[in-house]
């Protein structure tokens, strides 16, 4: 977390005794707009923390043993913590809105790792200045580069330049599924991974 990162290089610790209570992980409601690709791999790493998962999807995964919800508004009423990996599109831009961000009320975290445009920026910049949302880990913005200036001094949010994929084990396993797909192709053997327009 970069406010305690931040509290140690000041020397608050030192100076005004031990950081502010957070809270766990453990037990916690988190609710998962988008149970892809990534948003199955999400839910797959969060079981060994205890979470109670909930997902709200186009569609119900009947694959997937996660409760579904069919409103992102009723899952967000029965989330601690909701997690955007759905993809951007005309019905998905600003499905976190004011009345999802007034459901989550200041318990609520909202981690974006989708598309910036999921959520009605402007309205999570007031909800975060007021303290209406307990916070926000945010690795896309609606207009990259440029993060709203409201955000840089706040402590409740973490910001990242839209780099969750960028490592180079990344950029090896893709190269590798590039060769692997073009083999395919030229073999008329089905890809291991197609990805379809929109």
């Amino acid at each position: 977390m970069s406010t305690a990162d931040r509290y140690v290089r000041e020397g608050s610790w030192l100076k005004n005794g031990d950081y502010p209570l957070g809270f766990k992980l453990r037990g916690k409601q988190v609710g998962i707009v988008g149970l892809g690709n990534i948003g199955s791999h999400v839910a797959k790493r969060l079981q060994p923390f205890g979470c109670d998962i909930a997902y709200n999807s186009r569609s119900k995964k009947p694959s997937f043993p996660y409760p579904y919800h069919a409103s992102v508004h009723d899952l967000a009423a029965n989330s601690d913590v909701l997690i955007l990996c759905c993809t951007l599109t005309e019905e998905t831009r600003h499905v976190i809105d004011r009345e999802v961000m007034t459901v989550l009320e200041d318990r609520g975290v909202i981690i974006n790792v989708g598309r910036g445009g999921l959520i009605n920026e402007k309205e999570l910049v007031q909800f975060l200045m007021r303290g209406e949302l307990g916070g926000a880990g945010l690795d896309v913005f609606e207009d990259e580069p440029n993060v709203p200036k409201e955000l840089l001094g706040l402590d409740n949010v973490v910001l990242s330049p839209h780099s969750a994929a960028l490592t180079p084990e990344s950029f090896e396993a893709l190269g590798e599924l590039t060769v692997s797909n073009l083999k395919a192709f030229f073999s008329n053997q089905p890809l291991s991974c197609l990805v379809q327009g929109e």
